[in-house]
Order: structure tokens, then C-alpha cells, then sequence
């Protein structure tokens, strides 16, 4: 009797369960304002639509540096001549609004190997950078190298990245962005799976990915630059962040990329919103907003159930 009891309430607790999954799901997603003139993004001029329906935008919430986290991901095998852009990469550390957490990393064999971990000790990471090996094809593939990133967020609890963490978090890569586990560079080969995985990987762990492109030490030529540079474009477009690059070579500088991504970052908020939440499948989301003139940086996809900063502060909008 005990035991058919326990299997009773097993069983609708598992239905119950299986409900909740499916139904309306409290979810948030970043979004990026660009526009010329300081233009304030509101729950009240932000539309979305998920899975082509339209949904109510509960609250929009400004992220404040104290609730950023920046992972500033370095390919290993980049040319040494980037040495040459160390102090850029400083002075954009050091210039980082007081109370952002910063990650130093470098990508090898497919993982992220901490030069610093996160810290609001801006000095103390701008000197935990160092010249990258210069060893062709060291990272094995950026993608494998930014997937296994955004699962295991350094710091974090839980499954899936921890989407529980009361942080807004963005991801920067300096690399070349070939995969050479796709085969040929051609135009005409710019499907890859891994580049794929690595956008679903972000999108689950709802974490916009920002890059500059910066030349490898051994893939050179017009073609790879074009294959990097268009699987870059996409991951960030996919995951609402920005790529950056000048023409097919490696920027003089890498200042003005980095002015434009921390800019970025203080015009970035958090719209809270329902999802219809099935078997943890990604949903499809387009957002709009009223504002004159601006432009949106946006995920395409977010898992339901997705939470970038406390649920408290995200139904408190300023």
C-alpha cells in the first residue's frame, strides 16, 4: 500500500513536472542598443516575438558593472606579432568600468586555460597577459575552445553553464575563427558544425560573443581570412553579439574595436519575458523596438527558463 502510494505521487509529480516544462516559462534574454544619440531601451519600446508570436516584455533592466562579467578569450595560436597589440588589450583591461569582473584565457586544444580568472582587479589581469604561442593550430578550433567555455563558466553552479547566475555575461574572442575541423576554407564550405554547436552552446548559456580577427600563424591566404571572418560574423549575429574586423588582414590596432565592444556592453540590458518551454528546446526570438533610429543586437535563439541577473532586481525595472 505504502509503496503503490509512492508510486501515485512519483507519477504525478513526473506529470507535473512534464507540464511545467511545457508551459509559459519566465525567460531573459541581453539586448544590445546601437544608436548615435543616448537612447534609453524600455519595457514599454521593446517588442518581441517568440516562436513568431508576439510576447510581453515583463521588464527591461540596465546591467551595471558590478553585474558584468567580461571572458576575453585569446587564441594561442595567433601570430606573435600581436605582441605588438598587448598594450591595446591592457588599456582596454584597465579602462573596464570599476566592479566588472574580467577573464584573461587562451584557447588551447579545444578548452580556455586561465591566465587570470575573474577578478575587479583590473591592474592585476592587464598583467596576467602574455604573447600567444604562435603555434599553428594550437586552440584545435576555437568553436571547440568557446562551447566547452560557456558550458563550464568558470565560477558558476548548476548544469548548462549555470544560467542561474546573477550576472550578465559577455564573451570576446581575438582569433582567426577557422575551423580546421571543417575541412576546406572554400566559399563554398562555410557549414560547419562545430561553429554551429558552439552558437547553440552560447545561446543556451545566454551569452552574447563578441570578436576581433586577428591571423593565425599558420592558415594564411584570402580564403581562410574570408571562412574565419564568416564564421565569426555568425556566431555573433546568432548569439547578439558583434563581429569586428578590418578587410582580410589583421587591424593595426586594436583599440577602436575594443572602444566599440565596451561601449557596447554599457548599452546592453535584460528584457524579461515568458517562453513556451518543450522538451529544452531553443525557442526562436526577434526583437523591435520603437526607439527612432536605433538598431538591436540580439540573440536568434534562447533556452527557456534562461536567467541572466537575479529575477528580483529584472522585475524591478529603473
Amino acid at each position: 500500500m505504502i509503496l503503490r502510494s509512492l508510486l501515485l505521487a512519483s507519477a504525478i509529480l513526473g506529470s507535473s513536472l512534464a507540464y511545467a516544462q511545457e508551459g509559459p516559462t519566465p525567460t531573459q534574454a541581453i539586448v544590445t542598443v546601437n544608436s548615435k544619440s543616448s537612447q534609453t531601451l524600455t519595457a514599454q519600446n521593446l517588442k518581441v516575438k517568440v516562436n513568431n508570436r508576439d510576447a510581453q516584455v515583463a521588464a527591461v533592466t540596465s546591467i551595471k558593472p558590478n553585474g558584468t562579467q567580461v571572458a576575453l578569450l585569446i587564441d594561442d595560436g595567433l601570430r606573435t606579432s600581436v605582441a605588438r597589440q598587448l598594450s591595446d588589450i591592457r588599456r582596454f583591461i584597465t579602462s573596464l568600468p570599476e566592479g566588472t569582473e574580467i577573464f584573461v584565457g587562451y584557447m588551447q586544444n579545444g578548452r580556455v586555460v586561465p591566465a587570470q580568472v575573474f577578478t575587479t582587479d583590473h591592474a592585476v589581469a592587464a598583467t596576467s597577459l602574455r604573447i600567444p604561442m604562435g603555434s599553428p593550430g594550437v586552440s584545435a578550433s576555437p568553436y571547440f575552445c568557446l562551447s566547452d567555455f560557456v558550458k563550464n563558466w568558470p565560477g558558476s553552479s548548476g548544469s548548462e553553464g549555470a544560467l542561474l547566475t546573477p550576472k550578465a555575461r559577455f564573451v570576446m574572442m581575438l582569433t582567426n575563427g577557422v575551423d580546421p575541423y571543417n575541412g576546406s576554407v572554400s566559399p563554398m564550405n562555410q557549414n560547419s558544425v562545430y561553429v554551429n554547436n558552439a552558437i547553440r552552446d552560447a545561446q543556451r548559456a545566454g551569452v552574447p560573443v563578441y570578436s576581433i580577427y586577428y591571423g593565425n600563424a599558420g592558415i594564411r591566404g584570402g580564403a581562410a581570412s574570408f571562412s574565419g571572418q564568416s564564421y565569426l560574423a555568425q556566431v555573433a549575429d546568432d548569439t547578439g553579439g558583434r563581429a569586428y574586423y578590418q578587410g582580410l588582414g589583421s587591424p593595426v590596432s586594436l583599440t577602436p574595436f575594443f572602444d566599440q565592444f565596451r561601449k557596447a556592453i554599457g548599452e546592453s540590458y535584460v528584457a524579461s519575458f515568458s517562453a513556451p518551454a518543450k522538451n529544452n528546446e531553443l525557442v526562436d526570438l526577434k526583437f523591435s523596438t520603437t526607439l527612432p533610429s536605433a538598431k538591436l543586437q540580439t540573440p536568434r535563439q534562447v533556452r527557456p527558463g534562461t536567467r541572466i541577473i537575479a529575477r528580483q532586481q529584472a522585475l524591478n525595472p529603473e
